[in-house]
């Protein structure tokens, strides 16, 4: 028997312990939809003023709207590892992307057999589960892929670094390289949205089955390459944007083991905008669809982004103000890098325009759906609290502390957060800089200085909150 199969036993058995009395409920559908490199001020209900977002916008008038929402980490590969472990990232064995490991550039350090993922919980609730869209947790064949982390289907990129490239040639579905067609030789037929979306709306359509589902919906955008299909939506941001061109001088080298590097385009800005008000199409067609099928009351959609907003490909964060008020942007630690939207709307439990200043974080997801899903949450090995309480306007218990550490800067960067205070650290042999996010939610003024018992209290959590890991140790300039 191997570990995989003994943690999922010993797991079920304190899951369902207390069960098999209970009434038999009929628990809810869950779509998670995972936007990547959206910044918290992108969408409209956050802020954004150029870039359209009517479909998100109506979900959060429909339900929840988190005000202080956090992602696992800066990057990409360790956020979704947060999401699906229920772990920070102080604890996750996934702690960056790992971008020069074995198996290439992109392929990033695979879940083990071991680590016990939202897939596998849902399993054990009897939900068919489906990942459509980016994974980047591991390839096929090794202990990381889809399939072996609990889930029924899959469809899309493995390896994150083929995600650069939004015109794939090849994807994966159920760990099979499968052809894309209108993507061979070059061509440019087939957005890695659209094909995405069109999946889960067959998925959708042919789920017959009468067990609950779980759809992760991870798009690629607004992650660089930034280009798309051209469109009506897309001609009137290059009609209003202020653009520039981008031009990668490495055209179509293997820069740095990335040979999905990002193609050139003349309009940059003009693309970003296009691919969230593309998106947030994509967001429109899977709740109609919902609607359509009649399961809108009993099924909960959740939107949220990786990290904060990039740089890359030719993107400008400033110009559309993406991180909202807040500094930093993607690989940062401060506000801009991890703050995210996030988006909950339940029909039959949340009250229409809810806004909730609950602070949450991506491992609190798999602590909630616990919950939500009847499990006794005792069981998991998260450092998640459940949201639900929020959820369900009922007293919710608040973390002692969130957590995040990022490792691609020469010395390792740190962050806590503690109530209204926030403790960033560059160096872990060096002093951390303090911010009250009440009155300072920008991050402009380090007030380390004046309050040194908060200093001392939450350097402390900095220097004693994580394991240690052989692959990724702290590293100091000093």
């Amino acid at each position: 028997m191997s570990l995989k199969s003994l943690a999922v036993i010993l797991i079920s058995i304190s899951l369902f312990s207390c069960s098999q009395e209970t009434e038999t409920v009929q628990n809810p559908n869950v779509i998670y939809i995972l936007a990547d490199d959206l910044g918290y001020g992108d969408v409209g209900c956050y802020g954004q003023e150029l870039i359209k977002t009517p479909n998100i916008d109506k979900l959060a008038a429909d339900g929840m709207l988190f005000t202080d929402h956090y992602a696992g980490s800066s990057v990409c590969a360790p956020s979704r590892a947060s999401l699906m472990t229920g772990k920070h990232i102080g604890h996750s064995y996934v702690r960056g992307n790992y971008e020069k490991g074995p198996l290439g550039f992109g392929a990033c350090l695979e879940l083990r057999d071991q680590d016990f993922t939202l897939g596998e919980l849902l399993k054990k609730a009897d939900y068919q589960t489906s990942i459509i869209g980016k994974w980047g947790l591991g390839m096929d064949a090794t202990t990381g892929e889809p399939i072996k982390q609990g889930f029924d289907y899959s469809y899309g990129y493995l390896n994150q670094g083929h995600a650069h490239n939004q015109f794939p040639e090849y994807l994966f579905e159920n760990g099979n390289r499968i052809a894309i067609e209108e993507n061979e030789e070059g061509k440019m037929g087939g957005f890695s949205n659209d094909l995405f979306t069109k999946r889960a709306i067959k998925y959708l359509d042919n789920e017959t089955s009468e067990k609950p589902f779980f759809l992760y919906m991870a798009y690629t955008t607004p992650h660089a390459e930034l280009v798309l299909p051209a469109s009506e939506t897309f001609d009137k941001y290059t009609e209003t944007v202020d653009d520039k061109a981008f031009v990668n001088a490495a055209g179509e080298s293997d820069k740095d083991g990335n040979k999905w590097a990002y193609r050139s385009t003349e309009t940059p800005l003009a693309a970003y905008a296009a691919q969230i008000s593309h998106l947030d199409s994509c967001v429109g067609v899977l709740v109609n669809k919902i609607k359509e099928l009649g399961l809108e009351d009993n099924t909960i959609i959740m939107f949220s982004s990786d990290n904060g907003p990039h740089k890359e490909g030719g993107a400008n964060p400033s110009y559309f103000k993406s991180n909202g008020e807040f500094r930093g942007v993607k690989r940062d630690l401060y506000e801009g890098g991890i703050r995210v939207p996030f988006i909950v709307k339940w029909p039959a439990k949340i009250e229409k325009g809810s806004v909730s200043n609950h602070i949450s974080a991506f491992w609190d997801l798999m602590p909630t759906l616990a919950e939500i899903t009847n499990q006794d949450a005792t069981g998991l090995e998260s450092d998640g609290v459940s949201f639900l309480p929020t959820l369900t306007n009922e007293t919710q218990k608040e973390h002692d502390y969130l957590y995040w550490e990022f490792h691609e800067n020469p010395s390792s960067d740190q962050a806590v957060r503690k109530g209204k205070w926030k403790a960033v650290r560059h160096d872990y042999k060096g002093e951390a800089e303090l911010y009250d996010l009440k009155k300072d939610r920008g991050e402009m003024n380090n007030v380390a200085a004046e309050n040194p018992e908060i200093v001392k209290e939450l350097t402390h959590l900095l220097d004693n909150t994580r394991t240690p890991s052989e692959i990724w140790p702290l590293k100091s300039l000093k």
